[in-house]
């Protein structure tokens, strides 16, 4: 028996268009579902925008107050798609009122946020999935297995990298993301938060580490106006930048593999450059993500000069089989938040966790914090 479920969207800049474009489609690629998302409410206090994504998707309600959501009846599942500052507040919020919370990564400002979210919900026992969504790649999934299975040996380390140019044009407006008390750690938490995601689900836990960082563009414009994703401003006051552009960390694991971890979010000439490297004592894979539907895979008992192989992920592997009917045909970003959301949905239809979940991004804030420390530090660094 398929019941509804009343969702809304707090805040609706472009991951919460995204948000809100997954559950329309979850039904048409996930029919077993049990549980139908039903638009409620969208939250944006930006003049106007709650109205136009009423009026685009079908929301039946808006406000500009996220606290009216956590007093709608109506509503039983949220997705928080607000600033990184107002994770901690909404999320403990929501989950008290008893609403089922899918929330954008990186959870907070840090693991004292996470930490905070995630034990709301576990103490209000509801479902908390969170939007680690690179992991959701039926080819991530499928290296993961690979790894597993012991086909590469016993593994010796990873390279981990997410190279953008979202930040590179010096016009870039001085919004919340440059910003320590309502951004965070700069491209720690916007990219590095994913790849210490990816490098856990791969590898296992991470036990210590070693960082550096930078600024390489240390003013910015001030925006005269409401902003959207990476917006451009001139003329506007110069104001500093307060977080990192750049992250390259060493990483440990309990395992004893090795691993660094580089992210950028100003590398002119980068376009979503993310990606994994691991190797074995008998093989290697590797995947990027531009090529999302693919792995380079070596494996075999040549050892040297020992080939590598392009694969294509198919109907076997991960939820492909969701989307495409045979192998090579091309799945995209917008896919892996359909997972998400079928996953979140699921966890709350069976009251069991599918996907990532509020311990992963605690996991991932916990070696966020421990990268500013060991920066701080000049040495090396656990995670808390």
């Amino acid at each position: 028996m398929v019941t509804s479920l009343g969702v809304a969207v707090v805040g609706f800049g472009w991951m919460g268009r995204v948000h809100t474009q997954a559950y329309a489609r979850v039904p048409h690629h996930f029919p077993q579902l049990t549980v139908r998302p039903q638009l409620v409410s969208v939250a944006e206090d930006v003049p106007g925008r709650a109205e136009q994504a009423a009026e685009q998707f079908g929301f039946a309600s808006t406000t500009r107050d996220w606290r009216e959501v956590v007093a709608d009846p109506r509503v039983q599942a949220v997705s928080i798609t607000a600033p990184n500052f107002l994770h901690r507040e909404i999320g403990v919020a929501m989950a008290e009122a008893g609403k089922h919370i899918w929330i954008e990564k990186p959870v907070g400002l840090s693991t004292a946020d996470a930490s905070a979210v995630s034990d709301a919900v576990t103490k209000a026992g509801v479902q908390g999935a969170v939007g680690f969504n690179y992991r959701n790649a039926p080819a991530v999934e499928a290296a993961r297995d690979l790894i597993a299975s012991g086909e590469l040996g016993t593994v010796t380390h990873i390279r981990v990298r997410l190279f953008s140019d979202y930040a590179a044009h010096p016009d870039g407006a001085l919004t919340w993301r440059y910003e320590l008390e309502r951004g965070g750690h700069g491209v720690l938490g916007d990219l590095a938060s994913h790849g210490a995601d990816l490098a856990r689900h791969l590898l296992g836990d991470i036990t210590s580490l070693a960082a550096d960082t930078a600024i390489f563009l240390p003013q910015r414009a001030r925006p005269t106006g409401a902003t959207a994703g990476h917006a451009l401003a001139t003329g506007g006051e110069l104001g500093p930048v307060e977080n990192e552009d750049y992250v390259n960390c060493l990483l440990r694991f309990a395992s004893g593999a090795r691993g660094v971890l580089e992210a950028c979010r100003v590398s002119v000439g980068e376009q979503n450059n993310y990606g994994f490297e691991v190797h074995g004592t008998k093989g290697a894979v590797f995947w990027d993500f531009r090529r999302m539907n693919e792995l380079a895979v070596s494996r075999g008992t040549t050892y040297q000069d020992q080939p590598v192989t392009t694969v294509y992920v198919g109907p076997g592997d991960g939820e492909f089989g969701a989307f495409q009917p045979g192998a090579a045909n091309a799945m995209g970003y917008d896919d892996l938040k359909v997972i998400e959301a079928y996953r979140f949905l699921r966890s709350v239809a069976e009251d069991k966790p599918y996907g990532a979940t509020l311990p992963d991004a605690v996991h991932s804030a916990a070696v966020l914090d421990a990268m500013v420390r060991s920066v701080e530090s000049g040495g090396w660094a656990s995670p808390a």
